[in-house]
């Protein structure tokens, strides 16, 4: 059961009141030429919107409809001249009383033979601010043409170069005949209007998806299309295209335009003058959310053709008109609807009602994020059973921790390291966390000195077997939407984690590297947090032996390095510190680790805290040596200050 995702005329969104009143707005309007857009972010279901409103459309006889799709044209010819020949191609097409031998048609498919030829020939000036080039282009390349005629594969055959040449030589007028741009603009509309009035043809709308996902050239020159060439009377465009899109396809197109207009931005002044009315898509609730993931569900397992689905969707769709006060689908509306197959979709309303609010906020409503989420949670279940543990997995706790993976990453990869280093797969930090939010625990009021109350400090989850609270720990109580996310359904304290992380192996492997660390991940962990935190771990460090040791430190330095970001202290910097002291034979490969860090990069922190540290007479010699270096650095002038001063100082103190 895998969820398409693609345009449909089915909505599960209740999007078919936008399609209803772009309809009933472009009835009102049939004489007049009309730009409706339809807005919303990537995967929002603005081409589902096109799609509802090109099936509404198909019962007005007198209307065309006609769908235009930038970006496949992407690349193949000019954006503006495949938007003009595909309209007059598809009107030609679906209305059977035209022909392309009808002087209408003549007329238009010359013109735009013309501009096919002329852009090819370089001398197409075909934007919001030349418009069409005069007549005198093409008389000047005719010599062009007539000095390749021995070379036909310039153009495709020595047959169609005489057809470009005839072509042209009928424009090729003499100059008292020519025509100046506006005229040549009028003449294409009305040729255009003809063939309108010939066909039969109320209103044209023509649908303009994906031009959000064009190069900002190609976006451009087709909405100069809509505005220049096809804007004639009885003739609507509906634009699906995100705003910020193409608002940035404009700044891209126009680099040495101004970036503002008065209080207005260029591009969104663009885009508004062009856009007469704008529709945009709203996010979804936590209401709607849970309704769009039961109706997915569902419709994938029952089929979106069954007569049960479609009463379920009409009940669905009463209560999306108030999310405000409705309710999410339950039991009753299941039952009502789908009558004996309710049963089998019990288990979709479940699981919508548990994912669903932390769903709705990490997904931001984006209807698309929703399917993806829900088809990777279901191959994930579909691939454990094809390997022979899929009885292991339950639905809503593989939902729950890929909740965290999505939405929360740090969160999962902690207790993915936790669990897949437990003998049992449990992670007993997010056990206390569990049992603090069923308790209604609260976190910790901070005073004007960082520290909790006595009763804050009462409230407040048990310490580990090291005397220290554990780290992860405490940073999950500290934030609201892990607190929420811990509040969702199932509980996952008792559960063996381990067939889970597996099967998010397409990630990242959770029991490699870490797993082999043993009992010593967890002294990892720990020393990942803060100063003061790994600075009480000295003694406990200590009894570990010179292998273990090794391993702890190998850990920890590739943790650092994986970072990238060396502007700041590390995570890991302190704990690998008080190691260090506790084990000096590491001091050679503290400094190499200190040595392999990017200069440029580098900030102010790496110069000082290593008093106690570093001892050895000859690591002393290399830190002096590497402070050195820093201090002459030119292109990193903080870390050039601080490394002059600290040397400074070490000298001094000898």
């Amino acid at each position: 059961m895998i969820l398409p995702d693609n345009e449909t005329k089915v909505d599960l969104l209740n999007n078919q009141a936008i399609a209803a009143t772009i309809i009933k707005l472009l009835s009102d309007r049939r004489d007049q030429p009309v730009t409706i857009g339809v807005h919303g972010d990537w995967g929002a279901g603005k081409s589902s919107v096109l799609e509802m409103i090109e099936a509404g459309l198909e019962a007005q006889s007198d209307v065309l409809c006609l769908k235009f799709n930038g970006w496949r044209f992407q690349g193949f010819e000019d954006a503006k001249i495949a938007l003009i020949e595909g309209i007059a191609t598809g009107l030609i097409e679906k209305r059977p009383v035209l022909t392309k031998a009808t002087e209408e048609a003549k007329a238009l498919f010359r013109r735009i033979d013309w501009l096919k030829v002329a852009k090819k020939l370089g001398g197409l000036a075909f934007t919001a601010y030349t418009g069409i080039p005069s007549p005198e282009l093409v008389q000047a390349a005719l010599g062009k043409l007539d000095a390749i005629w021995a070379d036909p594969t310039t153009l495709a055959t020595k047959e169609n170069l005489a057809v470009v040449l005839d072509s042209l030589k009928g424009y090729a007028a003499p100059a008292s005949e020519s025509k100046n741009v506006p005229e040549e603009i009028q003449a294409f509309r009305k040729a255009f209007d003809g063939l309108l009035k010939k066909a039969g043809i109320g209103q044209l709308v023509v649908l303009i998806d994906d031009l959000d996902r064009c190069l900002p050239d190609t976006a451009i020159e087709t909405l100069e299309a809509v505005r220049l060439f096809v804007f004639t009377s009885r003739t609507a465009f509906v634009v699906a295209a995100d705003e910020a899109m193409i608002e940035y396809a404009v700044r891209k197109h126009f680099p040495d335009l101004p970036d503002t207009t008065g209080p207005r931005d260029y591009a969104r002044n663009y885009l508004e003058k062009l856009i007469q009315i704008p529709f945009r898509i709203p996010p979804l609730g936590e209401t709607e959310t849970r309704i769009y993931v039961t109706l997915l569900l569902i419709g994938a397992d029952i089929g979106e053709d069954a007569a049960e689905y479609t009463a379920l969707i009409d009940i669905a769709r009463k209560l999306l008109n108030r999310p405000w006060e409705s309710a999410p689908l339950d039991a009753a509306s299941l039952k009502g609807a789908l009558k004996e197959k309710a049963p089998g979709a019990q288990n979709a309303l479940t699981l919508s009602d548990q994912i669903g609010p932390i769903l709705a906020a990490g997904s931001q409503g984006n209807p698309r994020q929703i399917k993806r989420f829900l088809n990777s949670l279901l191959l994930r279940h579909r691939t454990a059973e094809a390997r022979g543990y899929g009885s292991e997995i339950n639905l809503p706790i593989l939902a729950k921790l890929m909740l965290a993976e999505r939405f929360l990453p740090r969160l999962f990869e902690q207790v993915a390291r936790l669990a897949a280093n437990d003998p049992k797969g449990i992670c007993e930090d997010l056990a206390a966390l569990e049992a603090a939010e069923e308790d209604g625990t609260k976190p910790r009021e901070k005073t004007s000195k960082g520290k909790g109350t006595d009763k804050d400090l009462a409230a407040r989850p048990d310490t580990t077997a090291g005397g220290s609270e554990s780290v992860a720990r405490s940073e999950w109580l500290s934030s609201p939407p892990i607190r929420e996310w811990a509040r969702v359904q199932p509980p996952l304290a008792a559960v063996d984690l381990r067939p889970y992380l597996f099967i998010a192996k397409d990630r990242k492997d959770h029991f490699g590297a870490t797993s082999a660390l043993g009992r010593l991940a967890s002294v990892v962990g720990r020393l990942l947090g803060a100063k003061l935190t790994v600075q009480a771990m000295e003694s406990e460090l200590k009894q570990l032996a010179s292998a273990e040791a090794a391993q702890v430190f190998e850990a920890l330095r590739s943790r650092i390095m994986a970072g990238a970001a060396f502007d700041t202290e590390p995570n890991g910097i302190p704990g690998l510190a008080v190691l260090v002291k506790a084990h000096p034979a590491f001091q050679a490969n503290l400094l190499d680790l200190l040595e392999a860090i990017p200069r440029d990069r580098c900030g102010a922190w790496a110069v000082s805290g290593w008093e106690g540290v570093i001892t050895d007479p000859n690591a002393s010699t290399r830190l002096d040596r590497l402070l050195e270096n820093w201090s002459t650095l030119a292109n990193n002038p903080i870390l050039k200050a601080a490394a002059a001063a600290t040397l400074k100082t070490r000298r001094a103190s000898r």
